[in-house]
């Protein structure tokens, strides 16, 4: 060994990254449930369906029947994806219209759909 001191470098630092925040989940739009008109549906049925199902009052129910009627459909019912997907089933299920001349044994057309800029 010569008389001369070795010098020891310090390891190079790491420069700290800001932390990644964990990605946040994405929230799901509002969904709306549209119900569509139909010659064979009675008025009746279609306000017993909106008050049972979408707990409308008897004045929003009668509303609503005749925006659907006269617009040939109307926007019944909007919330999360999940519930509006079980509020269209109900209403598929929801069994005959008794109160026309002759039953009617297909349900209601109803379809849901993402709420816009939702």
């Amino acid at each position: 060994m010569s008389g001369q001191s070795a010098q020891v470098e310090a390891p190079p630092q790491k420069q700290q990254q800001p932390q990644a925040q964990p990605p946040k989940p994405r929230q799901q739009p509002p969904h709306a449930v549209i119900v569509l008109n139909d010659n064979d549906h009675t008025f009746l049925y279609v306000i017993d369906v909106l008050r049972r199902i979408c707990r409308c009052n008897i004045a929003d129910a009668q509303k609503l029947t005749w925006k659907i009627h006269h617009h040939g459909k109307a926007v019944v019912w909007t919330g999360s994806k999940e519930v509006a997907e079980l509020k269209r089933d109900q209403i598929r299920g929801y069994g005959p219209d008794f109160y026309a001349m002759q039953p009617v044994k297909f349900p209601l057309g109803v379809r849901i759909e993402p709420m816009p800029g939702g």
